[in-house]
């Protein structure tokens, strides 16, 4: 039976590293400088583990073996069955972590991939609000805020994608009394691209966490 222990955005590491190998494969015909490129992207890719086992690494490793575009193909579905999932969250879960909206529009749980997420983030356009749901230390943490389309190209603060972005404004709490101030960032339209794109959680949590209720 397969344990996992790789997280989506590790997940997208082994993408990237993937895909960045396969183009230096077909146009780079030094073999020196092949063997090089090899042996960063698999240090790439271990790297982005806090721990891992022997059996673990050396399958990771392997990505600095392959030849062809199925070879990579064909590792990355293997690798599939060794992901970690977004832990399980409910409607009603979601509904109480914005219990002062009570229009909340919740996405269709059942038709999510839960695999390939690092954070839950839904866009209510009617209000042009962006919701986010993140698990963090064994509970979730819910932020909304207005989303304000920039019209202009840019990196995601969460993924660092170059891509559309929109100014993510959060109100917080201030230190007077009754005050709210506003944090924000910019960050993709496209909540679903981004978690396909992200590849280190730091930029993400800090951020929820600085506007956490």
């Amino acid at each position: 039976m397969s344990t996992p222990f790789i997280r989506n955005h590790q997940y997208n590491v082994i993408k990237k590293q993937s895909e960045f190998l396969l183009r230096t494969l077909r146009t780079v015909a030094d073999r020196s400088v092949l063997e090089t490129v090899r042996y960063r992207a698999a240090m790439t890719v271990t790297e982005a583990f806090s721990s891992l086992t022997v059996d673990q690494r050396k399958m990771l490793e392997r990505i600095s073996t392959f030849e062809t575009a199925p070879d990579f193909e064909r590792h990355l579905t293997e690798l599939e069955a060794f992901l970690e999932p977004y832990p399980p969250i409910t409607q009603k879960q979601i509904e109480k972590l914005f219990p002062k909206n009570k229009k909340l529009k919740v996405p269709d749980l059942q038709s999510i991939d839960f695999r390939f997420m690092t954070y839950l983030g839904w866009v209510d356009v009617a209000t042009s609000r962006l919701f986010i749901v993140y698990p963090y230390e064994g509970q979730f943490i819910g932020i909304e805020g207005r989303l304000m389309p920039t019209n202009k190209k840019g990196y995601c603060m969460f993924c660092n994608r170059h891509q559309e972005l929109a100014f993510f404004s959060v109100k917080t709490k201030s230190a007077v009394p009754d005050n709210f101030s506003s944090v924000g960032q910019y960050v993709c339209v496209d909540s679903h691209a981004c978690n396909q794109s992200i590849t280190d959680t730091a930029s993400l949590e800090k951020f929820i966490l600085s506007v956490r209720k």
